[in-house]
């Protein structure tokens, strides 16, 4: 049987490689092998290894299975704007088949896979394609990561709809406290605890230096 999360967010910037990661790390505390995947990551910079960008490496330190960096992150790009923009940047167009193959490939030798999407769940990755297309295409039970700031009761909810929209299945949430200066940061985690009927996997206090291997999240069902 497939274990996996496709780790969606309410924007860009709300910490959803930290939750990849802490959930890649308490999986494989539970006994799992797990791998972390990010298909297209813009913001890249250049090396003699290629092009690295710091979500993908932190996902690789992540993981429990060591793959080749181009396995986890087929679409690598060096300008940190909306995918569908840095691809035309270089010339290149997003296709949903080498991502699959390289999620098939990882499904084969890792009990668990997280993959982590890009930007929102409604980012362009082209001219007639999504976020939502791609975790549809993947197919993976979602996690929804909310950046705890002012404005995120909306974000969430219209993520929620978006997600439910498309029937795809919705495992849980996590409250993460992106912004130190949010007035009233309980009382916005309660209103969308009354809000959605999904489990909160987890309520993150905003950290200086995040460390995914000590985060307070549960393993979703």
């Amino acid at each position: 049987m497939r274990r996996g999360y496709f780790i969606t967010g309410t924007d860009t910037g709300v910490g959803k490689t930290l939750i990849a990661c802490g959930l890649l790390r308490g999986f494989a505390r539970a006994g799992f092998s797990t791998v972390g995947m990010k298909p297209v990551a813009a913001g890249c910079s250049e090396s003699a290894a290629g092009f690295l960008n710091e979500d993908v490496e932190a996902l690789l330190r992540s993981s429990s299975v060591q793959v080749a960096r181009a396995s986890i992150n087929p679409y690598a790009f060096r300008l940190p704007v909306s995918p569908h923009l840095a691809a035309a940047a270089e010339g290149l167009e997003i296709e949903t088949g080498p991502i699959l193959r390289s999620f098939e490939k990882l499904c084969a030798i890792a009990d668990t896979v997280i993959v982590e999407g890009v930007g929102g769940f409604r980012v362009p990755l082209g001219a007639h394609a999504d976020g939502a297309d791609l975790a549809a295409a993947i197919g993976l039970p979602i996690v929804l990561v909310v950046g705890m700031r002012l404005g995120c009761l909306n974000h969430a909810l219209l993520t929620v709809e978006a997600i439910e929209r498309r029937g795809l299945q919705l495992s849980g949430w996590v409250a993460n406290h992106i912004d130190p200066h949010m007035l009233q940061p309980e009382s916005n985690v309660s209103a969308l605890l009354e809000r959605l009927r999904y489990p909160l996997l987890g309520t993150i206090p905003y950290l200086l230096a995040p460390d995914a291997s000590r985060l307070p999240l549960r393993l979703p069902d």
